[in-house]
């Protein structure tokens, strides 16, 4: 790999890109730049187990240069996307959470909390789910040099190769 060449590579800005279009949270325009890089990258991270089979190993990143060794497709972009909404989720939930400890049972339900952290839930959830139906399309299609797209629904059901 020439790591000269930028095609070769996905940056960490790139997916970071792709997942702040997807959420609203001012707590990022409170963040000094460094502090909101530092977090993007631990989502990021924090995402990367959930994505089952992607077309290369996304654990071979380089931290320093901020990027992938390899060339992520948008599709696979999105697919992390959705987990780092779910992560994010988590932490707001975690928060939440936080915050809960602090008050009773019925000053914890006055603050409307208990039905935020609900709706925080089910959305993680819905995020996740998305996640996972993203996964099983993009394993199941193949992208022909036409610019067409095939099935491999027919491969799906044959033993893997040793040199794969």
């Amino acid at each position: 790999m020439d790591e000269t060449n930028p095609q070769e590579f996905t940056s960490f800005k790139e997916v970071y890109d792709m997942f702040l279009s997807g959420i609203t949270d001012d707590m990022f325009l409170e963040l000094t730049p460094e502090d909101t890089k530092e977090l993007l990258q631990e989502i990021l991270i924090a995402a990367i187990p959930y994505f089952e089979y992607p077309s290369h190993d996304l654990f071979d990143y380089n931290l320093q240069e901020q990027r992938f060794n390899w060339k992520l497709s948008n599709e696979e972009i999105i697919i992390l996307r959705q987990y780092m909404i779910a992560q994010w989720i988590g932490y707001q939930l975690a928060t939440i959470d936080l915050i809960k400890q602090k008050y009773s049972g019925s000053d914890f339900k006055f603050t409307s909390q208990a039905s935020h952290i609900k709706q925080l839930k089910e959305m993680k959830k819905e995020y996740e789910t998305q996640g996972f139906h993203l996964q099983r399309v993009f394993r199941r299609r193949h992208r022909r040099k036409d610019g067409t797209i095939a099935s491999l629904l027919n491969q799906i059901m044959e033993p893997p190769r040793d040199d794969d």
